[in-house]
């Protein structure tokens, strides 16, 4: 018995854990999160959010590119491409080239050949619908400034080749689209010409083919770079089941994990030569990527010299272009939402390894990522995650269906045996030692194993944490609404029971916003649980008593989605244990507790 109730207690304290971190940490952080929203999301409604608006401040600092040693290039001219658009700023006059599909909107920077000025216009940063949609890549001007830059250099020289403050030209095309690549032209001071045609598909990837041309009469060793840069701090979620950094992968079977605070630390962190990979930067549903296509050197950085900024950048083997040939490198970004379809696409169709760990599948990548591919295909069966959250879990109860049923026959076999348990435990009242001896020999007897009651609750720890995990880190549930009330299931039921669902006209503390489906959770937990008879240790006694209460006020603040689970899951194994209590012939003690918890409410309410 001691065992069972060390298990058990195991098992509630890991919950618990789980729960108080969600309620005290995570949920204070979505409110401040919803609220810094909602105030951005009524400054960008005043302002005009045409692409080419100008930017206010300086040039971007070149520091921190992967070349510091050739010092910085020279400015190639630029004239006004038709089709292109003119910005003015404080100190340079910028042309951008608009870039333009289904799933991004934003401009290239001709003044470095940036991407900082990217919008994913299939999201937006709440679920109502005139909500302005995520501005992902930002320019360097900007406080929170965040763009991918690729670029040239010569060892040892100040040559004149492409850098951050190079002004390209338009050489050909006027709008990127996924039908409409552009040309950009760049002829440096010593005859070298460097053609750069940029394409990009349908979603978030970008292909950058630049073809180095030598007319001269001398090779010309050239190396090629890329860099991510990002300004100020970036906002994180801070939880320990998501990572939220500087990430890559150029070390075969390795994936690099930095938090920012450890780059802080760190300053630099330089990984070996490589042929392939990738690195780059990863918020919870976003990330921009960086993918060479020579072999390269890969550093992780952080700069605090003025302003502070982190870099994922990569630089190429020497290339050496011969005299009168040319040379041609392909490098890829990537910047977008953190699909599943699509990471796993580029990962096998560009051949990128290991780039699906672009979300973070935690440690347990075997259970969450298969759990979430069967969902996501459900969903695209009924077109609803909570109805797909629904379906899985029926699932989930059919595989683990031989392992509930042993359990709840051992526990119906228990409930026969009930009264020689009284009689022992009467017998034994003065005598602990005895009473557990007497007991386990009649589990032996009757072949009855005490923690097999345990089981039901246990073998949903795993798949719990699994869906926790899915629920939390794929976009695909962000904004995902279920029916009614239930928008996102992605964040908790937004409704409470002390302002009566929200007809009292009221606020209600977060500590108190306990939800329909909460309520309901905490119900079916309830009912679980006073289908069996009372267990006979105190501790326990309290530990399945206050559980349902402790559980309704935790659940209340994690995500709907988990919590429609753990509802649904309930009710399900309620007619389960019934129809398999009924089969064995046990009686179903729910009305009998009941009854005898409302007795005891009545004796205490009235001594007399």
């Amino acid at each position: 018995m001691d065992n069972q109730r060390n298990f058990l207690l195991a098992a509630v304290l890991s919950l618990a854990v789980v729960f108080a971190w969600q309620a005290f940490v995570i949920q204070p952080r979505i409110e401040r999160e919803r609220e810094a929203a909602r105030i951005d999301a009524e400054r960008l409604g005043g302002q005009s959010k045409e692409v080419g608006a100008a930017q206010s401040g300086t040039t971007a600092p070149t520091a921190g590119t992967p070349t510091p040693s050739t010092g910085e290039p020279t400015t190639g001219a630029a004239g006004v491409v038709p089709g292109s658009q003119q910005v003015q700023s404080s100190s340079n006059t910028e042309i951008r080239v608009p870039v333009k599909s289904t799933a991004l909107e934003g401009t290239i920077n001709l003044r470095g050949g940036r991407i900082d000025d990217l919008r994913l216009t299939r999201y937006r940063e709440t679920v109502e619908d005139n909500s302005p949609v995520i501005q992902f890549l930002k320019p360097a001007q900007n406080e929170d400034g965040f763009f991918a830059e690729l670029g040239w250099t010569q060892d040892g020289s100040n040559a004149d080749v492409p850098g951050p403050t190079t002004n390209w030209t338009l050489a050909q095309g006027n709008t990127l689209t996924p039908t409409t690549p552009v040309t950009l032209r760049y002829q440096s001071s010593n005859g070298l010409v460097f053609n750069r045609k940029i394409e990009m598909d349908e979603n978030y990837m970008f292909s950058f083919t630049d073809t180095v041309s030598n007319p001269s009469a001398a090779d010309v060793v050239l190396r090629s770079y890329g860099r991510l840069s990002r300004y100020g701090e970036p906002k994180t979620e801070g939880i320990f089941v998501l990572h939220e950094g500087l990430i890559g992968s150029v070390v075969e079977n390795e994936v690099d994990e930095i938090d920012y605070s450890d780059i802080r630390d760190d300053k630099r962190i330089t990984k070996p030569s490589s042929n392939t990979g990738w690195m780059g930067m990863t918020d919870k549903y976003w990330a921009a990527a960086l993918i060479p296509g020579t072999p390269f050197v890969t550093n992780y950085s952080y700069y605090s010299q003025g302003r502070p900024f982190y870099q994922s950048d990569f630089l190429s083997q020497p290339l050496t272009v011969s005299a009168g040939g040319e040379v041609v490198v392909t490098n890829r970004v990537f910047a977008g939402a953190k699909k599943m379809e699509l990471i796993d696409g580029y990962e096998q169709s560009l051949s990128i390894p290991l780039f699906s760990n672009l979300i973070d599948w935690g440690w347990f990548y075997f259970l969450t990522k298969p759990l979430f591919g069967f969902m996501n295909w459900v969903y695209h069966l009924v077109g609803n995650f909570g109805v797909a959250i629904l379906i899985v879990t029926v699932a989930i109860k059919a595989v683990f269906f031989p392992l509930a049923n042993k359990s709840y026959a051992s526990m119906a076999n228990m409930k026969k045996v009930q009264p020689e348990m009284t009689r022992i435990r009467e017998q034994f009242a003065d005598d602990r030692q005895a009473q557990q001896k007497a007991m386990m020999e009649l589990y032996k007897k009757e072949k009855i194993n005490p923690a097999a009651g345990c089981w039901p609750v246990l073998i949903q720890i795993p798949v719990f944490f699994a869906l926790y995990k899915v629920i939390y880190v794929t976009i695909e549930m962000r904004h995902a609404p279920f029916f009614g009330w239930i928008q996102d299931l992605s964040a908790p039921d937004p409704t409470s029971i002390f302002n009566l669902f929200g007809l009292l006209p009221f606020e209600v503390p977060l500590f108190l916003m306990i939800g329909v489906w909460p309520l309901l959770m905490g119900i079916t937990m309830f009912v679980q649980m006073q289908m069996n008879p009372a267990p006979p240790d105190p501790t326990q006694q309290m530990i399945f008593k206050w559980m349902p209460v402790v559980f309704t006020f935790m659940l209340a603040t994690f995500p709907a989605g988990l919590v429609i689970y753990w509802a649904w899951n309930n009710f399900l194994s309620i007619i389960q244990q019934g129809v398999i209590m009924k089969r064995q012939g046990a009686k179903i003690e729910l009305w009998d507790n009941l009854k005898g918890m409302f007795s005891k409410a009545n004796k205490t309410a009235d001594p007399g």
